[in-house]
């Protein structure tokens, strides 16, 4: 059976995730792929006008909430996917593709949707064992944000750090534990192509009226 032809919404952004082949980690210092993806964020933002609201590398993947008000998401990302992947290939001894197969996007159709991934986000290296607060973990544009790292991919401006004391509410609300549920319910969510909530006991989710 064919794909679906994809239509490119513009309201609202996107999260999207790849993965290394295999599940395996890229094959080069988390530093230097750390540096080919800043290049060609920064450059698929040029390029192709997409606008990026988060982005965290982790080991073996990545997490990307981005919008593209020129309706050119796949034509971008194929671009970034096969520019970093040759990138990681002549800084690795790796011979094959760098990523298990095409990425994967859920369009985020509402704010409080929109909050619940970029939550999703930036926790994932907490969630993971990686660091214990949302803003020690060195491969996130976070780091950006909160002005304690300068980068190269270009961020869109963001209320929740506009002052201090929404800084200091943001990072509370970030480093806030969701229950499992919640967490697991919003990983979910975001394995489908448009973002949707599972109902709990035939009841909506309490993650429809409240921030993960």
């Amino acid at each position: 059976m064919g794909r679906n032809n994809f239509i490119c919404q513009t309201e609202f952004p996107y999260h999207i995730t790849a993965r290394c082949i295999n599940r395996e980690w890229f094959g080069v210092e988390k530093e230097e792929v750390w540096k080919a993806m800043c290049r060609q964020l920064h450059f698929i933002h040029l390029a192709f006008g997409i606008r990026i609201h988060a982005f965290v590398l982790m080991t073996n993947h990545f997490h990307l909430i981005a919008r593209a008000p020129e309706q050119n998401l796949s034509e971008a990302m194929q671009f970034f996917m096969g520019e970093t992947g040759k990138d990681l290939r002549d800084l690795s001894d790796r011979i094959n593709r760098t990523y298990g197969s095409r990425f994967h996007r859920t369009y985020i159709s509402s704010p409080l949707y929109f909050l619940h991934a970029y939550k999703y986000v930036y926790r994932n290296p907490v969630e993971a064992g990686l660091c214990t607060k949302v803003e020690d973990y060195e491969f996130s544009t976070l780091k950006g944000l909160l002005g304690e790292q300068k980068i190269e991919i270009p961020i869109l401006d963001d209320s929740n750090w506009e002052t201090l004391e929404s800084r200091r509410e943001t990072l509370q609300w970030l480093n806030a534990t969701p229950e499992k549920k919640n967490w697991e319910a919003v990983r979910k969510a975001l394995k489908k192509h448009t973002f949707k909530l599972a109902r709990e006991n035939c009841r909506l989710s309490n993650l429809e009226n409240d921030a993960l």
